[in-house]
């Protein structure tokens, strides 16, 4: 079936996006408000683009014309942190994505603690397995619909039991357990059913 996206309004096209380009990791960001209080936020617009110099970007749509919280505060702070979400704190992380009240602790809702980050002024959610502590690098227009926040990864915290050799960064990323976002509505995926594939060389193509 073809689809000419240039053709589509917004609903149609993202729901076709969001339904094939699966599974998408989530970035539950925590952000500091002017008054100095943690917000946090799901994402799951979101990636790794480069490994040195380390960056990622992160989709944060408007709300009813305006900007969302999080964006508001990563314009007013340039700092970020984005927590990676374990099977185990799924349910919290959906706490954090009602659509509180301006004001509302998400954290405290959630009965999630923070830990102090190392190089930025957002906390990060102590029970999150990866925090990755970022600093603004640009903001680009999505035309009306939302910004791309581009970020410099300034510093990592992995759970202990996760990393094999922290001289040489091996980390045992099935001890994370990290989870997915699927489609639309509600619908995500445990990193659980790997499956491993070497890649070959040109000779070893050749040979068969």
């Amino acid at each position: 079936m073809y689809f000419d996206i240039e053709q589509l309004d917004a609903r149609r096209s993202y729901k076709l996006l969001t339904a094939t380009v699966v599974p998408r990791p989530i970035a539950w960001v925590v952000t500091l408000d002017a008054a100095g209080k943690a917000n946090a936020a799901p994402f799951s617009f979101f990636n790794v683009f480069s490994g040195f110099p380390p960056v990622i970007c992160l989709g944060i749509g408007r709300r009813d014309g305006r900007d969302k919280d999080t964006m508001a505060n990563i314009r007013a702070h340039g700092e970020f942190v984005i927590n990676l979400v374990p099977h185990a704190l799924v349910e919290a992380m959906n706490i954090t994505a009602i659509d509180f009240p301006p004001g509302f602790d998400e954290l405290e809702a959630a009965g999630l603690a923070t830990a102090a980050s190392s190089k930025v002024t957002p906390p990060r959610i102590a029970e999150s397995p990866v925090a990755i502590e970022c600093a603004l690098k640009d903001v680009m227009d999505v035309d009306t619909t939302g910004f791309l926040v581009v970020g410099h990864v300034r510093a990592m915290h992995i759970r202990d039991e996760a990393v094999v050799n922290a001289e040489k960064c091996y980390v045992d990323t099935a001890k994370l357990d990290l989870v997915g976002r699927m489609h639309s509505p509600g619908g995500y995926v445990r990193t659980t059913d790997r499956f491993t594939l070497p890649m070959k060389g040109f000779e070893d193509w050749r040979k068969g």
